[in-house]
């Protein structure tokens, strides 16, 4: 349902983790060509995984507990891809061509950030729906 603010936030993680990964690159590298998430098809498919799940998520409204796992899910996928950015830009310098690091690599910190947010808000419905429950 669109007026409930967790779908607010969901397709706010849809727009970072499926749209923005177009405009902002990861890194440049060594000779100063623009490195973005489509030139490596594990950040790619990593990336509108997470888009799909939190897609996926905005439509399950009716089951709240599916819900709350699948963005569990989403949160746990996209540390993933934070580790792997982290693991690419701490490695050896001789070893990987990176020489700055770009707004891209922080596209999962803030899509963390928004899934946190959305789970609050449904873990919230829940407890409400509960209470009511308990009323009867």
């Amino acid at each position: 349902m669109i007026q409930r603010i967790q779908t607010l936030y969901l397709l706010l993680a849809v727009i970072i983790s499926a749209g923005l990964i177009f405009v902002f690159h990861l890194w440049t590298d060594n000779e100063g060509a623009k490195v973005y998430a489509l030139d490596n098809y594990l950040y790619l498919g990593l990336f509108l995984g997470s888009a799909l799940l939190a897609l996926t998520s905005i439509f399950r409204f009716k089951d709240r507990k599916s819900q709350f796992v699948l963005g569990r899910l989403n949160i746990i996928l996209n540390f993933i891809l934070l580790g792997i950015f982290v693991y690419q830009s701490l490695s050896l310098s001789g070893e990987i061509n990176i020489s700055e690091k770009g707004i891209g690599i922080l596209l999962p910190i803030f899509s963390i950030v928004c899934l946190v947010l959305a789970n609050k808000a449904i873990k919230k419905d829940e407890d409400l729906v509960k209470s009511v429950d308990r009323l009867r």
